[in-house]
């Protein structure tokens, strides 16, 4: 009897396969992106951290507000599952450009803008609305 059988693993292929190709032109993760590219982070008030001169450079804002997007469309709520799915889930690697934050910038950028993630959060919801994208019943889901 024959069985279906996968790709080796380590087998190189003439054609390689990049982030852009694994995501659908028409996955939601493309209006996160786009959305979140858009937006006038000064108006929303969001409160970039790390910007010092010494250490690490900072994430920029947009990054993690991509991530928290996804996870609130996603019910991934938890800063430690957030970065879970930044190792292993293809639209989050694709979201962020393989950018892998860890759970304490995660957790630190949602404590300094609670305020400012809500309204993203309403703004995004306003906008999916506008595009009869998002229905009362899918909002009480959440």
């Amino acid at each position: 009897m024959s069985h279906i059988k996968g790709e080796i693993r380590n087998q190189s292929t003439a054609f390689p396969v990049t982030l852009e190709e694994m995501i659908d032109e028409n996955n939601p993760v493309r209006v996160i992106d786009l959305f979140i590219d858009g937006l006038d982070m000064d108006k929303l008030q969001f409160i970039a951290t790390g910007n010092k001169k010494e250490g690490r450079p900072a994430y920029e804002p947009k990054i993690l507000l991509k991530l928290y997007l996804y996870g609130y469309l996603n019910r991934i709520r938890t800063s430690r599952l957030l970065e879970r799915e930044c190792e292993r889930n293809l639209e989050v690697i694709w979201l962020l450009g393989n950018l892998k934050p860890c759970f304490r910038t995660i957790a630190g950028f949602r404590s300094d803008n609670k305020a400012a993630l809500n309204n993203l959060f309403k703004l995004f919801v306003q906008m999916l609305r506008s595009w009869t994208l998002w229905h009362h019943k899918t909002a009480m889901e959440l």
